[in-house]
């Protein structure tokens, strides 16, 4: 309570990861200590966010005490074994998160024509067998460019050369694909299965998977068109299997938004009978964001990179509407800023607090404290001291 008798500011902590130097569960904590060091008096509440990618399972399991953890054996991304964990929520809903099992963060090197999507498809086909009857499947942070076919292999169908023989995971193994064989795909369960994706893109083109997403997935110049060409084989032999097995040809679209996500993946999955969505208005529905900030005065959101794409389907943009949606006002940490920050009450950039984009990358906690307790100097309980930091 306040000194004049009035509840104290309630103030809500919801982040997405810092990609590749922390957890939105870990900056979540360490923006909120960073608060309290300044005003203990606050009530705090820590609500992780993510939008289908990496950090997607920390999200919901931190909302989600009664999840069951489970943890899978498979392939990684180079062929070689990793333990995939994933969730058992209640209502016999698992959450498979790609980047657990095939992520490019498995990877020593990248392999931009031989990773593969199989250990993400063997996360699904265990998580099947527990007797999960939905699947919510987050698909961020791939390592590979093979339109999915990896897992599409690991839930039964067969990619054949012309010799009958299966060909070898990854992008560079479509180019010989002859035909598929479908008839032992695994049916998607009775509840469905939702993909969740922060980009819509399609798969191919010059919006496409290996155009927009291939370079950091290790596909240089010389090898776009090899890549692309191997995907457009793809498409079109599974779009040719689903025929025959007289699949609705509207699966096979490579042209639906976000069949381009993780690699093609989000095309794979479509076409085993998955349905794409925003990622993370899924994750905010999942963890009960709009209830966690209603009646809350203040909601920090962030991202390790606020730039022009931050306000097209990512968790900044999404945490903003929810707030204001409550008549909350919404504060914005990133580690590198580089767009304008206006929409934003108030915003903090750990690149400049800790003196350059380097050192904050080498200690994201200790520059969020130190982002978090530069907010709560600023902030009276109703509104910001000098509307936003110079960014």
């Amino acid at each position: 309570m306040t000194g004049l008798g009035l509840p104290s500011p309630r103030i809500v902590f919801a982040p997405d990861s810092f990609k590749g130097t922390a957890s939105a569960a870990e900056m979540a904590a360490a923006l909120a200590d960073g608060w309290a060091r300044v005003r203990a008096g606050d009530r705090l509440v820590l609500r992780p966010m993510a939008d289908g990618g990496e950090g997607t399972i920390d999200a919901f399991a931190a909302a989600h005490p009664d999840t069951c953890h489970r943890v899978s054996t498979v392939q990684g991304p180079d062929g070689g074994t990793t333990h995939c964990a994933w969730l058992l929520l209640p209502g016999s809903i698992a959450l498979v998160e790609l980047a657990s099992a095939s992520g490019i963060t498995l990877l020593d090197e990248l392999l931009p024509l031989t990773s593969h999507t199989v250990g993400f498809g063997e996360a699904i086909v265990a998580a099947l067998d527990a007797g999960a009857g939905r699947l919510i499947l987050a698909i961020g942070g791939s390592a590979s460019s093979d339109g999915g076919a990896g897992v599409l292999t690991a839930l039964g169908a067969r990619l054949l050369d012309d010799n009958g023989n299966p060909v070898q995971p990854g992008n560079a193994g479509l180019a010989e694909i002859e035909s598929i064989d479908l008839t032992a795909l695994r049916p998607v369960p009775h509840g469905g299965a939702v993909v969740l994706s922060d980009v819509r893109n399609p798969l191919l083109g010059p919006h496409g998977a290996v155009a927009v997403f291939g370079a950091q997935k290790g596909i240089t110049e010389s090898l776009v068109e090899t890549a692309e060409l191997n995907l457009v084989r793809f498409a079109v032999k599974l779009a040719e299997a689903g025929e025959r097995h007289g699949i609705d040809a509207s699966r096979f679209d490579p042209t639906h938004p976000g069949a381009g996500a993780a690699g093609g993946t989000g095309f794979g999955l479509r076409a085993w009978g998955a349905e794409i969505i925003d990622g993370a208005a899924e994750v905010a529905a999942r963890i009960r964001l709009a209830d966690a900030v209603a009646g809350a005065d203040l909601v920090i959101t962030g991202e390790g990179r606020y730039d022009t794409q931050s306000e097209h389907g990512k968790v900044p943009g999404l945490v903003r509407a929810v707030a204001r949606a409550a008549g909350a006002r919404c504060a914005l940490v990133a580690g590198v800023v580089q767009a304008g920050t206006e929409r934003f009450d108030a915003a903090s950039s750990l690149a400049e607090l800790a003196g350059s984009p380097s050192a904050a990358r080498a200690e994201p906690v200790r520059w969020a404290r130190e982002a978090g307790a530069a907010l709560a100097h600023r902030f009276d309980g109703r509104h910001f001291h000098d509307r936003r930091e110079k960014t």
